[in-house]
């Protein structure tokens, strides 16, 4: 698959585009510009000066030229095989159909250019290691040349083994040696022979024609003069003749023979002559070859060197051969249908246009709709927290214009003490006996009206004549104390600390009908406070003396002390900012405080506009005692 893929990808490269431009000289057809809706002439137009002009159109033109190829090219494999279609759209069915095949064409090229192109840098290494064994080699054999010259060993033939290590076979001195020494070997035994008939019985010698002629005819004589000498005495006159004949015959037979001796003497002479000759030659020939032989191991030196250059030549040459040809061979690119100019348009395709554009509606429509609905907003409408957070919801506070909520909820007749009392009153069904006697408020995070909440339920549970207790636990950042207008110097972090008179830790605000008790000094770690039962027996001794006790919690997410106090007080409210604190984060806090077993009373929304207030909650804040007429 990553062959394919990347296959496919060099089909679409911007290189195999500029080839066909280059190919077809597209840059310089006004028919393929006018093809594609084009206008050449305003390629390149916005240049200074003429020559620059012409630069810039020419650079122009091509990279428009290439732009468009790939705009309009499409690379389509067929699934499940490995076959490609390479289509072309433009207004020119013939146009679309030539650059359709010179794709191919190309890119069929552009596969055996890169084939060849990888082997430049080993063919360029090898070009150089050839060069240099090349004037190695030369200079070797010059070597084993210039050497046996000097030494004077000729070489009549050489051979090569199977390791292609040159070995010489014969030279010249062996050559002569050994010819000599057959010639010496003849001329002994030609010298024993002539040796033999020199020193031989001269009837034992072999004869020369003319005296084997001369004993056969004095033969004949003597064998005629014997039958006369049957009949007649020596005196007759037919005797006597063949008698001077035998004479004269052995007279010449005698001196015959003599030559023949003086001859046969002679060629002892000669062929012993020729034996000395012969083996001073070869003694001679003997010593030359011992001197060769003893310079052969130089030469031998010199020889094996230019073999070993030889081969590495020999061997990088092939291997040049071989890579030289390697992007030339056989390739695996063919094209099996060639483009051919349409009969009909292929675009555009009203009833698929309609098809699409209604799926495309469908789709974009469900993925908005989907979206919409993943948005995790805050909560704007006071119906949305019932719905959607499972907790009974108490009521909501409206947004105090100015943002000073401690004025309206000491203004009996405003819309901010209006709807705390109504909370106040919801508030009293949530439990058997009543309002409960702890509670605590906390939020998701800071900036939602806790603090505030915790002072309104302490004011308005004060109003009905109950003795009320508002401590502030927040000792991380403490506020009770800036509301009630008192010091912070001792608080809830003495009593959690250690200190047993909580009495004397209660102070009196001017202007409100409770009791405070502040956060007191910053402790270093205050969830370790809260981690022991002391709060928990704390709450119960002060119950003995106040009717209800309203705890300013810690924001939960990020914290422990809010689920730490949970534990404390009869149960928690969860103050929530309208449009604040998404959905997702206030599921978690609530999370958080059921994880500890926290009895949850219910939610207020705080900081409540009123046109949500309006459309959500019924009749609103606009009908408390005339401050806002209703609409």
């Amino acid at each position: 698959m990553e062959f394919y893929q990347t296959q496919y990808s060099l089909l679409q490269a911007r290189s195999l585009s500029e080839r066909v431009v280059k190919q077809l000289r597209l840059d310089r057809d006004e028919a393929f510009f006018a093809a594609h809706g084009v206008n050449p002439a305003r390629l390149g137009a916005d240049a200074d000066s003429g020559a620059i002009r012409a630069t810039a159109r020419t650079s122009a033109r091509q990279r428009a030229a290439v732009d468009l190829l790939l705009e309009h090219i499409a690379i389509a494999p067929i699934r499940g095989s490995a076959l490609v279609d390479i289509k072309y759209t433009s207004n020119d069915p013939a146009m679309s159909a030539k650059i359709a095949n010179a794709w191919a064409q190309q890119f069929m090229a552009g596969s055996i250019d890169r084939r060849f192109a990888s082997t430049v840098d080993a063919r360029r290494f090898l070009e150089g290691r050839l060069n240099d064994l090349r004037t190695r080699l030369e200079q070797s054999e010059r070597a084993a040349v210039t050497y046996a010259n000097n030494s004077g060993i000729v070489t009549l033939s050489t051979s090569r083994g199977e390791d292609g290590r040159t070995s010489t076979e014969r030279t010249l001195a062996a050559a002569d040696l050994e010819a000599l020494n057959t010639a010496l070997t003849q001329a002994t035994a030609d010298r024993i022979a002539a040796e033999s008939r020199a020193s031989g019985a001269p009837d034992n010698s072999p004869s020369s024609p003319a005296l084997a002629q001369l004993r056969q005819k004095r033969s004949d004589i003597a064998s005629d003069y014997a039958r006369l000498m049957v009949q007649f005495e020596p005196g007759y006159p037919s005797a006597r003749a063949l008698a001077a004949q035998l004479k004269v015959l052995d007279a010449s037979i005698a001196r015959e023979e003599g030559r023949g001796l003086s001859g046969r003497t002679t060629e002892y002479r000669e062929a012993r002559s020729r034996e000395e000759a012969l083996t001073e030659r070869v003694n001679a020939l003997k010593t030359q070859l011992s001197r060769q032989q003893s310079a052969s191991i130089q030469y031998n030196i010199y020889q094996r060197e230019a073999d070993t250059n030889r081969q590495l030549y020999d061997a990088l040459l092939q291997r040049y051969k071989e890579i030289g040809v390697a992007g030339v061979g056989a390739n695996n690119i063919a094209i099996v249908d060639p483009a051919r100019p349409s009969e009909r348009p292929s675009a555009p395709n009203l009833p698929m246009n309609m098809v699409i554009a209604l799926l495309g509606g469908i789709v974009l429509a469900s993925l908005v709709t989907f979206s919409l609905n993943q948005i995790d907003e805050g909560f704007r409408d006071p119906a949305q927290v019932g719905r959607m957070l499972d907790v009974p919801f108490l009521g909501s506070v409206p947004e105090v214009e100015g943002g000073d909520a401690l004025k309206a909820l000491l203004d009996f007749k405003s819309a901010v003490s209006e709807a705390y009392l109504s909370i106040r009153s919801n508030l009293a069904f949530s439990t058997d006996h009543g309002v409960p006697r702890s509670l605590m408020v906390t939020s998701t995070r800071p900036g939602e009206g806790k603090s505030t909440t915790s002072f309104a339920l302490a004011t308005v549970l004060a109003r009905t004549g109950q003795r009320v207790l508002l401590i502030d636990a927040d000792m991380r950042n403490p506020s009770g104390h800036h509301y009630a207008g008192v010091s912070n110097h001792a608080g809830l972090s003495n009593l959690l600390a250690g200190e047993n008179d909580w009495e004397k830790l209660i102070v009196h605000p001017e202007g409100f009908a409770f009791s405070v008790m502040p956060a007191g000094p910053q402790p270093p770690n205050a969830a370790e406070l809260l981690s022991s039962d002391r709060m928990k027996n704390l709450i119960n001794q002060m119950l003995e003396h106040f009717t209800n006790i309203v705890v300013d919690s810690p924001p939960i997410l990020g914290l422990a002390d809010a689920p730490l106090l949970a534990r404390s007080v009869e149960g928690s409210i969860m103050v929530i900012e309208a449009e604040g604190v998404a959905a997702r984060g206030v599921k978690s806090a609530l999370t958080r405080l059921q994880a500890v077993h926290a009895h949850i009373f219910g939610v207020v929304m705080t900081k409540l506009e009123d046109r949500h207030a309006d459309a959500g909650y019924g009749y609103g804040y606009g009908y408390s005692y005339g401050n806002k007429p209703s609409d």
